[in-house]
């Protein structure tokens, strides 16, 4: 996929191209300067890099006053720096004078989309094909970006549900304020029961039983950590591992700590709950 273009100098051969035709496409920012204009240098390092933050959302032309003093008499520029966004052929606003890095995002703010959409986009795109593991640093970066929307933290709920982590995802819906429960959220929480009753299966309901009527022994504990690791619900797997470690570090010959690394690193570096039990395993053994 080619990247969008981001930055163009506006001449009389590409002006009707750049300014009018592809302010049909996208918003189009116009950036009146000169060489002379000290406010112009303070303004466009925050244009270009606005532009390159939005990754083409849209395009950032760059008129030069002193050289193209027919296009800057058409769009009535008296004062520079003069910027003005153009859609569909007019332009809707601007500004004149070099205004702080805050005040531009919030003008253009008006007219763009959010840096956070396009990754969100990307990953519901990837949850509709069920790659759902994948989908999820997409969807943390977008919630992040977005100050914790709640309909994004239902997404992240949803990826933790369809990959077995029922606590992840209980934990993140219990979080949600109230007046954001929507119907969703009901669906949500009403999955991770049923599903917990489905994903129990008879050897793992036998081990939790065990694991009840002795608590204190080891064999029984490290292998209900690896049924669960089995049926891919991977924080109690994690965190009876850790259990047993913390009782005997090299349990089963050093199985044990295999195993458990063995979970973080399928899991992946980048993974929250990976981040999360090596960084205790790493406590407890330094």
């Amino acid at each position: 996929m080619t990247m969008p273009l981001t930055v163009v100098d506006i001449t009389l051969d590409n002006a009707q191209q750049y300014l009018i035709d592809e302010s049909f496409q996208r918003p189009v920012v116009i950036d009146f300067w000169a060489e002379w204009c000290g406010p112009c240098k303070n303004l466009m390092p925050i244009l270009e890099k606005l532009a390159t933050e939005y990754a083409g959302a849209f395009l950032l032309a760059k008129v030069n006053a002193d050289d193209q003093q027919m296009i800057s008499s058409q769009f009535g520029v008296r004062s520079l720096p003069t910027v003005m966004i153009m859609q569909n052929g007019q332009p809707v606003d601007g500004f004149t004078g070099a205004l702080p890095e805050v005040q531009v995002r919030e003008v253009l703010a008006k007219y763009l989309p959010k840096p956070w959409e396009a990754p969100l986009q990307q990953a519901q795109e990837l949850m509709a094909i069920a790659q759902f593991a994948e989908a999820l640093p997409l969807l943390r970066n977008a919630y992040d970006a977005s100050k914790q929307l709640p309909s994004i933290a239902l997404l992240i709920a949803q990826c933790h549900i369809e990959l077995n982590r029922f606590d992840e995802a209980e934990t993140l819906l219990s979080n949600i304020k109230m007046a954001d429960q929507d119907a969703r959220y009901e669906q949500l929480i009403a999955q991770i029961m049923l599903k917990k009753q489905a994903a129990k299966t008879p050897e793992l309901a036998a081990l939790e039983a065990a694991y009840a009527e002795a608590p204190h022994d080891l064999s029984v504990r490290y292998q209900l950590a690896l049924q669960y690791h089995q049926e891919s619900q991977y924080r109690p797997a994690l965190e009876h591992l850790l259990e047993v470690l913390r009782k005997d570090r090299n349990f089963a010959e050093g199985e044990a700590r295999k195993t458990f690394t063995s979970i973080i690193a399928a899991l992946g570096k980048a993974d929250l709950l990976a981040i999360e039990y090596q960084r205790k395993l790493f406590t407890l053994l330094y």
